[in-house]
């Protein structure tokens, strides 16, 4: 890949998280709309696409990304329900990584056993 392509795609998916951030500052509702939005995962679909032409990888790609987010879903949750008991920014994002984490954790090993793409 050629860094000129490479630039594209961190400046885009960059702008992506700058326009959530600024939304949110504003309005927490839409800014968690914007950043709720398959966005990311469609620019890098379309981004995959443009480098394979594979459709079953790509198929494999959004699957795969289904996957992850309901395995991360609870990880919201419980940073959401920290924030508003009185806990800090950095207990939360704690919290919530290693719930995530282990939402992961257990993805992968469901998946290894049952063929999923992850």
């Amino acid at each position: 890949m050629l860094w000129g392509q490479l630039a594209i795609k961190a400046a885009v998916s960059g702008l992506l998280i700058a326009v959530a951030s600024e939304l949110a500052r504003r309005n927490p509702g839409w800014g968690a709309l914007v950043a709720s939005l398959p966005l990311t995962t469609m620019i890098a679909l379309v981004w995959l696409w443009r480098d394979t032409s594979d459709p079953l990888r790509a198929a494999d790609f959004v699957a795969g990304t289904a996957l992850y987010v309901i395995a991360a879903l609870p990880a919201f949750a419980v940073m959401a329900l920290l924030l508003r008991r009185g806990f800090g920014i950095a207990p939360a994002l704690l919290g919530g990584a290693l719930l995530a984490i282990a939402g992961y954790l257990l993805l992968l090993t469901l998946g290894r056993r049952f063929g999923w793409p992850v």
